[in-house]
């Protein structure tokens, strides 16, 4: 494509990437990838040639376009673009890249703003799950300013709540893909768990790591890269999502004991790359394997009592809370989860 296909680059969570209407890239999904990989710099480790900031959290794609489902405003696809491999896959979801959906639908006047918050509902074309977020749209105009702030980005912006529902197995087919809360794999005791992310959670210290290491120096361990490669290659099969060696699912998350008063302390590969916050729908995965009686994560976290609860998840930059509701079963029914997203650049980018 020599000519130039228009974008907004946006900063949604602790993630970046292009946003684009889906009627402006091409129907055919193989010329998309191809398209994408140019606009990214992949594969390159530096991604130079490219928008791609050399790392996954900033190599993300949204798709989005307006909705012909009752009841739903837009629907969004999530693609991930590796940036070392000429791989773009839409096996998982991003809850990151999902903050900046609404404003982005507003500003492309896929709906109306409607006073000074307008409540954008989003089906998530990934996992066929739907997400209400709420924008702020004072007199009509989408405000990227405000006072809230999140780890792993400096400053505040505005304010954009995600409530997510019915996540349960929306890649695995089930909450607990093998029926158990506990399995063994390379010899480690593992939960496999979808609750919007599939993610398989182990104690750090089963991993030998003990939670306070910055993901530059598990990334430099090569033994852990291994290991925890060779059970994300076990699980892959066994959580229903067949060959997992070029996808980017499961995640895979270490847990030790809360350090700064939070729930649980995390670690997270995802799945080569050790990730310096944690993702919004890992964040309700792991959260979810910390409430399972007698799962690893259960044995560690402070998870606090009563129907609704408040886990704070500790990452290598701060930590993400995650509002869980639980039905009478004791299993999270919906969780919710606070985002702030900025407009970064709005034009057009080029694949050739």
């Amino acid at each position: 494509m020599s000519e130039g296909v228009r974008c907004m680059w946006m900063r949604g969570g602790t993630s970046k990437g292009g946003f684009f209407l889906a009627d402006d890239l091409p129907g055919d999904t193989a010329a998309r990838d191809a398209f994408l990989l140019r606009v990214m710099g992949s594969p390159d480790v530096r991604q130079i040639d490219g928008m791609g900031g050399a790392d996954p959290l900033t190599a993300k794609v949204a798709v989005v376009k307006k909705s012909e489902r009752e009841g739903v405003d837009v629907d969004y696809l999530f693609l991930q673009v590796f940036v070392d491999q000429p791989i773009v896959t839409d096996k998982q979801n991003c809850g990151n890249m999902l903050a900046g959906v609404g404003p982005f639908a507003i500003e492309r006047g896929l709906i109306e703003a409607k006073g000074d918050e307008t409540e954008v509902t989003i089906f998530m074309e990934n996992t066929g799950q739907v997400a209400v977020a709420s924008v702020a749209t004072p007199g009509g105009v989408v405000s990227y300013r405000g006072e809230a702030a999140i780890d792993g980005v400096p400053g505040t912006a505005s304010a954009i709540p995600l409530e997510f529902q019915d996540t349960a197995g929306s890649s695995c087919g089930a909450l607990l893909p093998t029926g158990n809360v506990v399995d063994t794999v390379e010899g480690v005791e593992v939960t496999m768990i979808d609750n919007g992310m599939p993610c398989v959670v182990m104690r750090g210290a089963d991993m030998g790591i003990t939670g306070d290491e910055t993901p530059e120096d598990l990334e430099a361990n090569d033994a852990l890269r291994r290991k925890l490669e060779a059970i994300r290659l076990a699980c892959g099969p066994m959580m229903n999502l067949g060959d997992v060696s070029e996808k980017s699912v499961p995640k895979m998350t270490m847990v030790t004991a809360p350090k700064a008063g939070g729930a649980i302390n995390t670690r997270t590969f995802i799945p080569h790359r050790c990730h310096k916050t944690i993702g919004v729908l890992g964040a309700v995965s792991v959260a979810t394997a910390c409430l399972l009686e007698g799962s690893p994560a259960n044995d560690l976290a402070e998870t606090g009592e009563g129907r609704e609860r408040a886990l704070s998840i500790e990452h290598p930059t701060g930590e993400m809370t995650v509002i869980a509701k639980l039905d009478d079963t004791g299993t999270p029914a919906s969780a919710a989860i606070l985002r702030t997203a900025r407009k970064l650049m709005d034009g057009e980018v080029f694949g050739d």
